[in-house]
Formats: structure tokens, sequence, C-alpha cells
């Protein structure tokens, strides 16, 4: 289902802004984009962005709370932790919000009151129709 097509459930449209809540912040985002690439570490991500592994402890915890990422220990040392970002929920989103971007996704619907609706002749004739009976012309 898509925004472009179908108006989202209270349910999907709830998923959705916590999503982009989540995502809004631009360390996250950087984090969220660095998983892209694949399963990583803390200290990977800490190194590549330049940032405390305290601070990326905590995004990476955000983004595993929402369901974009998940953990796994490694089997021979469970002091390692390794993180990538969770297909299915990035499979559900993409099907939410997929086109949610796509400038080849907008609709060309013009307004039923007002001036604009005067401007387009399949909808002057009705509004017309309706003036002249209300007029009684």
């Amino acid at each position: 289902m898509s925004l472009s097509v179908i108006p989202p459930s209270e349910e999907q449209a709830r998923e959705a802004a916590a999503v982009l809540r989540v995502l809004a912040d631009t360390t996250r985002l950087r984090i969220f984009l660095l998983l892209r690439q694949g399963e990583t570490c803390v200290c990977e991500v800490a190194e590549s962005l330049g940032l405390a592994e305290n601070l990326v402890s905590h995004h990476l915890g955000v983004l595993r709370r929402a369901g974009l990422a998940r953990d796994r220990r490694d089997p021979a040392d469970a002091r390692w932790v390794y993180y990538q970002l969770d297909v299915p929920t990035l499979s559900r989103l993409s099907t939410l919000l997929g086109d949610l971007f796509d400038p080849q996704t907008l609709g060309t619907r013009t307004p039923v009151c007002g001036p604009a609706a005067l401007l387009m002749p399949q909808r002057a004739a009705p509004r017309a129709e309706l003036k002249s009976q209300e007029t009684g012309g």
C-alpha cells in the first residue's frame, strides 16, 4: 500500500511518523545510512563518523527500539555486538513510504471550490449550473 494511491490508516501514519522522527536526528540518519552498507560494530561506526562510542551506542539503541536495526552478539565473544538494518521493517516501510518523496507519484487534482475550480472547464460547467439553479436562472 502506497501513500500516493491509498491514504494510510491511522496506525500506518503513526508508524511512519515515528520512523521519520527517529531519522530526523542527523546523527541517527548518518548511522542509518552507514548501516545500509552492511553489518557493522559500534567501534567501526564511531570511527567512520568521528563520534564517541557511547554516543553511537545510544543512537543504535534508538534505531533498534524503533525496529529499524537489529543486533547480534558474536558467538565466539559475546562482548562484541554487531548491528544491521532490519530487512522486514525496511520492506514494510518501503511499501508504506516508497512514493512519499517521488515527484512522479504526485497527483494532479484540481480543487472543487474557490476560484481555481472555475478555471477548469470540466468543473466550471457544473458550478455554473449550480449558481444558475440557486438564482433561479
